[in-house]
C-alpha cells in the first residue's frame, strides 16, 4: 500500500526541508524505516503544524479559527513510501514505537479526474456562459483577471490549443509553475486534455489571468505506465504554491487555484475513523497544508464530482456522502454544476461533505460546448468544467480585490450570500447556496468600495 509518512525531527532538519534552495531527500529524513520502501524520487514536504487561535479549541477542527505554523519546531516532514499489502496494519503500529519522530502514517490514495456520465448533448455553449456571468459588465469593473496567477491542478495545459479555440492570447507563467518529479515537459505544452478544457473555461471569466501550470494528475509511481496522480504529489504541488504566494507583495497578493479532481474509492483508502484515514480526516497533510494555504491568502476551489444520485460515475465507490476529503474543506469552495438552462445536471455530487456538511457550496455552468478539448462534438463537462468557471469568477474579482483587502474568507462568504438561491428554504445539498451570480458578486463590491471610501 502507498502511504504518506509524517515525521518531526530536529528543527534544523525541518527547517532545512523546508528551504527550497536546499535540496533534501527522503533518505535524509527517514532514512531505516523497518519495513517502508522509501520513495527517492519525492522531495520531503514541511507541512504546517495547525493551532488554535484562540485558547481552548480543538487543533484538528478545520471549523474553527486556526493559525498554521511553519516554525522549525512546529513543523513536521512528509515522506512517500509503500508497505507490503499484508504487513499494513503491524507496520503502522509499529513505526512509532520504533522511531520517535514518526508522528503518523497515512493513507496516499490515487486522484483522479472528474469526468462525466457520456451522451448527453451540449447545453449551449462558452459564450453563453460568458453571457451568464456578465463578463462584459465584470470587464468593465476592471475585473478580468490581469496580473492574477490561476493555479490549474490537473493533466498540464496546452496554451497554443486554448489559444487557438479562444482566439486570444493566454498568458502561461513558466516561472510559477511546477512539475511533479516524475513528469517532464515545459507549462503550457502538455497534450491536449482534461486540463486544458479546465484553463479553456477558467479563462471564460478571467481571460487576462495568468494561467499557473501544475500537471499533478501526470505523476507516475514507481513502477507505473499509466496516470495515476497521486495525493503526496498534490501535497508537493501545494507547498510550492505556497512559496507563490508568500513571495508576492502584500498589496497585490492573489492567487486562485482550481483543482477538477478527486479520490473516487475508498480502495486506496484507510477507512473513516483510522488515524491514516483522507476521506474524513481533518489531520491528513494534505487537508492541513489545503487549509495553510487559504489562511495564508489563496482561493481554493475543488469540484464537488460527479456521483450525484440522478448520473453516477461508474468509477464513484463510496456508498453515500462522496464529497470527501478536501473536496469537502470548509475552507475550499466545493463547486457543483448546472447547465446554461438553469438546470442542476444529474452527476453533480450532492451533500453532505465529509470534512464539512454543507458541501457543495454554490454551483457553476458546466455540459457546454466550449474547449473541444475532450473530443469532437464532446461538451466542457462534469463539476470538472464547473470548478473551472467558477474559478475564472474568483480570479476576476481578484484583479481589483487583493487577498490583503478582501480575504479568502470573506470572498467565500461574498460568493455564498450573493448566490441565486434555487432552493425554497435557502441552504440544500443539490445547490449549497445557489448559482454563482456575477452581478450579486459586482453589487456587494460596489457597496464595499462605497463604505470603504
Amino acid at each position: 500500500m502507498r502511504v504518506l509518512i509524517q515525521l518531526r525531527p530536529s528543527p534544523d532538519l525541518v527547517a532545512a526541508v523546508a528551504d527550497p534552495s536546499v535540496p533534501s531527500m527522503a533518505s535524509d529524513v527517514a532514512g531505516g524505516l523497518p519495513g517502508v520502501v522509501l520513495d527517492q524520487s519525492y522531495a520531503p514536504v514541511a507541512v504546517p503544524r495547525p493551532m488554535p487561535a484562540s485558547t481552548g479549541g480543538d487543533p484538528l477542527s478545520l471549523n474553527q479559527p486556526l493559525i498554521f505554523s511553519m516554525a522549525p519546531q512546529d513543523a513536521s516532514v512528509v515522506v512517500r513510501g509503500e508497505i507490503a499489502d499484508d504487513e499494513v496494519t503491524s507496520r503502522i503500529a509499529l513505526l512509532p514505537a520504533t522511531r520517535r519522530d514518526v508522528v503518523a502514517v497515512y493513507a496516499d490514495p490515487a486522484i483522479e479526474t472528474t469526468l462525466t456520465c457520456a451522451g448527453d448533448p451540449a447545453v449551449g455553449d462558452w459564450h453563453d456562459v460568458e453571457r451568464l456571468l456578465r463578463v462584459p459588465d465584470l470587464t468593465s469593473e476592471g475585473l478580468d483577471g490581469s496580473g492574477v496567477p490561476l493555479a490549474v491542478v490537473d493533466t498540464g495545459i496546452n496554451a497554443a490549443y486554448v489559444k487557438a479555440a479562444r482566439g486570444h492570447d493566454v498568458t502561461v507563467d513558466h516561472e510559477r509553475s511546477w512539475n511533479p518529479a516524475s513528469v517532464s515537459g515545459t507549462p503550457g505544452d502538455f497534450p491536449v486534455d482534461h486540463g486544458t478544457m479546465c484553463a479553456f473555461d477558467a479563462l471564460i471569466a478571467a481571460p487576462k489571468a495568468s494561467l499557473v501550470d501544475v500537471p499533478v494528475l501526470l505523476s507516475r509511481r514507481q513502477g507505473g505506465s499509466t496516470l495515476d496522480g497521486l495525493l503526496s504529489d498534490a501535497i508537493a504541488a501545494y507547498a510550492h504554491l505556497r512559496e507563490v504566494l508568500d513571495a508576492q507583495p502584500a498589496e497585490s497578493r492573489a492567487l486562485v487555484v482550481t483543482n477538477s479532481w478527486g479520490s473516487f474509492s475508498p480502495r486506496w483508502d484507510f477507512p473513516p475513523g483510522h488515524p491514516g484515514n483522507y476521506s474524513d480526516n481533518p489531520a491528513h497533510p494534505f487537508n492541513l497544508i489545503v487549509g495553510s494555504l487559504a489562511e495564508a491568502g489563496a482561493d481554493i476551489l475543488f469540484a464537488a464530482g460527479n456521483c450525484g444520485t440522478q448520473c453516477r460515475d461508474s468509477r464513484c465507490a463510496f456508498p453515500d456522502r462522496p464529497i470527501v476529503g478536501a473536496n469537502s474543506h470548509p475552507r475550499a469552495l466545493s463547486i457543483g454544476g448546472i447547465d446554461t438552462a438553469g438546470a442542476r445536471v444529474g452527476y453533480s455530487s450532492q451533500g453532505p461533505g465529509r470534512l464539512a456538511a454543507r458541501k457543495p457550496d454554490v454551483c457553476a455552468y458546466t455540459h457546454f460546448a466550449g474547449s473541444g478539448a475532450l473530443g469532437d462534438g464532446e461538451p466542457d463537462s462534469g463539476t470538472s468544467a464547473a470548478c473551472p468557471v467558477a474559478a475564472g469568477l474568483v480570479a476576476a474579482v481578484r484583479s481589483r480585490w487583493p487577498a490583503t483587502v478582501l480575504p479568502p474568507a470573506q470572498l467565500r462568504t461574498l460568493l455564498r450570500r450573493t448566490a441565486d438561491d434555487r432552493s425554497a428554504v435557502g441552504y440544500d445539498h443539490d445547490y449549497g447556496y445557489g448559482v454563482v451570480d456575477a452581478a450579486g458578486i459586482i453589487a456587494a463590491l460596489r457597496r464595499r468600495a462605497a463604505k470603504a471610501a
